[in-house]
């Protein structure tokens, strides 16, 4: 997603209005472009600012008896201009008329030998009606929408273009640009729940196994991005637990992978999902904010089992600043 794309949503990012399959990369883009970020903040705090005015309450009464007034005020005016308009147009012509009959006599004889002339051309030169012509092929995949409808010189025909959606497939090893871009959209915006978790679980086993498991340059989503997108937002448990064991080698080394973790661990509604983080977060105790959470969550969180799973890998707390 580029950045006029997303100044232009940022409006309805500010009202939650943006919707679910355009959420996730949105957040991504602006976690990566500050100068996004910064106008997003100022439009969240126009509208917090906006929403805090209040604004004086007009009675109801007041309100309908204004409208109706209105609305019989444009009546009266509509009415009373077109009598008008009617009444200085037969006025007009009568007058003419009366001041030059030879000339209005003229003129209606030439208007219906004219008119009689070109009735006859037209009939004459009039194009045969033909049959629709369909190119239309059930096999080359469904309409996606209608794109412009223009009506032809015969009143019978009309034109009507139209884009189709073709179903594709591809096949390719893994490590295949174009199979790894399209696999990585499958994580964000597969259609059901099996597409994502398959997306998911064929990105993860290539961290796992020491592949290419980059972020994404520009536009471009890589296959640590379409992780973490996967991580905080997929609404499947088993997604994101595949998305976690793709993420694990990246704990140490990489910060938005470590956070990404951490809010898991504070906030994601599956236990199972909860737990694994805290087994990745031991090779990193030592920073802080990890000990920070796994300390919060030790001595806060509502799940028993949360708390003594963060304490055991926590260990020796006199430290904790």
């Amino acid at each position: 997603m580029k950045c006029d794309e997303v100044k232009d949503q940022l409006i309805l990012l500010a009202y939650d209005e943006i919707p679910e399959e355009d959420h996730a990369e949105l957040q991504l883009h602006l976690r990566n472009c500050s100068d996004c970020q910064a106008e997003a903040d100022a439009m969240a705090e126009l509208t917090t600012l906006l929403a805090e005015q209040t604004r004086p309450e007009i009675p109801a009464n007041l309100l309908a008896a204004s409208r109706l007034r209105l609305d019989e005020a444009l009546d009266e005016a509509a009415q009373s201009t077109w009598r008008m308009r009617l009444r200085n147009s037969l006025v007009g012509t009568w007058q003419h008329l009366y001041a030059a009959p030879a000339l209005a006599t003229l003129l209606v004889g030439v208007g219906f030998l004219s008119g009689n002339l070109l009735t006859r051309y037209q009939l004459a030169t009039a194009p045969i009606p033909q049959p629709a012509v369909v190119s239309m092929n059930d096999a080359e995949g469904g309409v996606s929408n209608i794109s412009g409808i223009l009506p032809l010189p015969d009143a019978d025909r009309v034109e009507v273009r139209y884009n189709r959606v073709v179903p594709m497939t591809i096949q390719g090893r893994l490590d295949d640009p174009q199979v790894r871009q399209l696999l990585t959209l499958a994580a964000q915006k597969g259609l059901n729940n099996d597409v994502r978790e398959t997306s998911v679980d064929l990105l993860a086993k290539e961290c796992v196994a020491g592949h290419r498991c980059e972020h994404g340059d520009g536009d471009r989503t890589g296959v640590r991005d379409a992780l973490l997108v996967s991580l905080r937002y997929d609404k499947s448990p088993s997604v994101r637990l595949r998305a976690l064991e793709g993420l694990q080698r990246f704990i140490g080394e990489d910060l938005r992978v470590r956070d990404a973790v951490l809010e898991s661990l504070m906030h994601d509604s599956s236990a199972d999902v909860r737990t694994h983080a805290i087994a990745m977060l031991e090779p990193v105790e030592g920073d802080t904010s990890v000990r920070q959470v796994l300390h919060t969550v030790s001595t806060q969180d509502d799940n028993p089992y949360i708390r003594n799973a963060s304490m055991q890998a926590l260990g020796n707390i006199d430290g904790i600043q």
